[in-house]
């Protein structure tokens, strides 16, 4: 009895079990303190910004970086063509990135999760329906399809964001319905019936809480897909319009000023860099940390 006592005592909250698996992956961690640096830079990113993004300094147009000649710390990283200041763009821009993100996200996973749990439970024929239809969206190229569909509803942020979450939403269709069907074979399932839970018991609270692992890692890497179609529909002039301070939107306004001015095109496409590879970083960090297949004894 005591011996069952002390194990039970020493044994692990779920949360420092997840912290102890997570931070063995040294790049997951150095994502995570990235992510949360862009996070706070998103929430915060008008007040901490040194000038008004969309502000126009005329006397200053394509000013270089602090370090090169003519830089001036007024302008750490430089002006764009119209004459705003690059640093400012970039911290306001990482909270559009971070809305995408998060919008996104939301969108594709409580669509696919809802389709994918009536998959997994519905007769064949509903499954198969299904099913084929997340497969004709999946045989066409993502950024295509965004395109198409950008294209239908008409150039703006919030068209882009519907369209990359209807892109993403079969792959949480699929994984969802992968799940359950694996988790509908196992006895606590069908304890679950035998005691007279209903269809939306089972799906919600029986079997639902033990398919979001493998969800929770698929939001992460889909939260850097959403950042970088939103980015690639606003350089094509499909997303984010100006004068929005939108990463993909600051690429393209400084398409034609690559040779003489190579600020304005390598911070945007720096801040993208970096930020998709924290985020695919921490994404690895947590499939390692959730799925007990890949934890380290």
């Amino acid at each position: 009895m005591t011996d069952t006592t002390q194990i039970a005592v020493e044994r692990p909250s779920p949360l420092r079990e997840f912290w102890f698996y997570f931070r063995e992956n040294r790049g997951a961690v150095i994502g995570l303190w990235i992510f949360a640096a862009f996070a706070f830079v998103a929430l915060f990113g008008p007040w901490i910004a040194p000038h008004d993004a969309t502000a126009q300094f005329r006397e200053a147009t394509l000013q270089p970086p602090v370090w090169q000649e003519g830089g001036s710390w007024t302008y750490p990283l430089g002006t764009d063509p119209l004459g705003r200041d690059m640093l400012s763009r970039l911290i306001v821009g990482a909270r559009f990135s971070f809305f995408v993100g998060i919008v996104v996200v939301s969108i594709a996973a409580t669509g696919g999760i809802l389709v994918g749990l009536i998959a997994g439970f519905a007769p064949k024929w509903v499954d198969t329906i299904i099913m084929r239809i997340m497969d004709v969206i999946l045989a066409f190229p993502s950024l295509l399809l965004a395109l198409v569909l950008v294209a239908i509803l008409g150039p703006s942020l919030t068209n882009a964001m519907i369209a990359i979450a209807i892109v993403l939403q079969p792959h949480y269709v699929r994984l969802t319905r992968a799940s359950v069907l694996s988790e509908r074979q196992k006895d606590y399932v069908t304890s679950a019936k035998v005691a007279g839970a209903g269809l939306p018991r089972l799906m919600f609270i029986t079997v639902l809480p033990n398919c979001l692992a493998p969800i929770i890692v698929q939001a992460a890497l889909s939260f850097s897909t959403a950042i970088l179609d939103a980015a690639a529909l606003g350089f094509l002039g499909m997303g984010a319009q100006p004068p929005t301070p939108e990463w993909g939107t600051m690429l393209a306004e400084a398409r034609e000023f690559i040779l003489r001015a190579w600020w304005v095109v390598t911070f945007p496409g720096l801040a993208i860099l970096v930020t998709v590879l924290a985020i695919n970083l921490m994404g690895d960090g947590l499939r390692d940390a959730l799925d007990p297949k890949l934890k380290r004894s």
